[in-house]
């Protein structure tokens, strides 16, 4: 049996050789190189494809196919959100993604992206709190203990300069794992036992829960001035964190309204509640954080463009590696309209 052309295979990084990579760079050099990407693109956001996340809803997840395409390369991600996966032992968000060649629609790398998407998200959340958070923070309240949460304190730590996280979830076992999994790696760690408790003096609070269902996790009165809060936990319809009275004293900053109004935090307000993209923000457009007692918020529900950055993180940095594998995955036959040839003539 003859062996695939080179035009057959494409890169794949598996969840192992993902891992390995990660280690290879180091896991902060990572976070910081994948948030540079992701600022580059938000810096020419007008360049790309842009729409709401395709999502198909079930009474126990979603499902949702994220598509991107700056003219010269595609990309998209598969991804689903099932809150009810962590009682059965499995993992609430699973992903996937491709990015393509535009010319000949051909892919150039499949990975997973289970792992890159929690790195890519808090690259994000730590970049845009790099533009918005107060000068001289150095105190996270990480709301919701969950896979997320290591990964957003660190990006934190490499991004920002966090130095202390306030860990509180309203399952012990949740912040007993998060800080066993900090331990040694910089951080100054306070285990809470109330929300409250965690928020006291932290600069930025960032809420990261998994429930399927509109809930309060932070109060209008427990959020004074000064701060700069990272929403990132609503991100589908009927899912949200914020009591709505923070975001009427909140200056807040979305990634693709479209998708924020439909998903996000603001679902809750008025169609025409002002916010800002943050694209703008990047660009010099639009002022980020104003004064010092300004409360920003950034309502992240996660957007293509993250993932096509992260995308493109991966397939410059696999090269010479060896963290990945090549699948024949494309059919090349010699004559391009012989395809049933290619068949017939692998019988033999």
């Amino acid at each position: 049996m003859s062996h695939p052309s080179e035009k057959a295979l494409v890169p794949f990084v598996s969840v192992d050789n993902m891992m390995k990579l990660i280690h290879h760079i180091g896991l902060e050099d990572m976070l910081k190189g994948l948030a540079t990407y992701i600022e580059d693109d938000f810096k020419r956001w007008n360049s790309f494809d842009k729409t709401p996340r395709v999502a198909s809803h079930s009474e126990v997840g979603v499902i949702e196919l994220m598509p991107t395409s700056d003219g010269e390369a595609y990309g998209f991600k598969y991804v689903n959100g099932h809150p009810k996966n962590t009682s059965e032992g499995l993992q609430t968000v699973t992903a996937f993604g491709l990015l393509a060649d535009v010319y000949t629609g051909y892919p150039v790398l499949l990975t997973e992206m289970t792992l890159l998407t929690a790195l890519r998200t808090s690259a994000t959340s730590a970049m845009v709190a790099k533009h918005l958070a107060p000068q001289g923070a150095d105190t996270m309240a990480m709301i919701g203990n969950g896979a997320q949460s290591e990964f957003q304190t660190l990006a934190m730590k490499a991004i920002c300069g966090l130095k202390t996280v306030r860990l509180y979830d309203n399952d012990p076992s949740a912040t007993r794992k998060c800080a066993q999994n900090l331990s040694g790696l910089g951080i100054n760690i306070v285990s809470c036992s109330t929300p409250e408790d965690a928020i006291q003096g932290a600069q930025i609070l960032t809420t990261c829960t998994a429930d399927k269902q509109c809930a309060t996790i932070l109060t209008d009165n427990m959020v004074g001035a000064g701060v700069h809060i990272n929403a990132i936990g609503g991100d589908c319809p009927g899912k949200t964190e914020l009591a709505a009275g923070i975001l009427s004293r909140s200056d807040v900053f979305v990634e693709f309204p479209p998708q924020t109004r439909i998903e996000g935090e603001i679902q809750q307000m008025a169609e025409d509640f002002p916010v800002t993209e943050f694209w703008k923000v990047v660009t010099g457009q639009a002022q980020g954080r104003s004064d010092a007692r300004q409360i920003t918020l950034f309502d992240s529900v996660g957007f293509a463009i993250e993932d096509f950055s992260a995308l493109r993180y991966i397939r410059d940095h696999i090269n010479g590696t060896g963290y990945y594998e090549d699948l024949d995955m494309l059919a090349d036959p010699d004559d391009p309209r012989d395809l049933f040839g290619m068949l017939t003539r692998a019988k033999t």
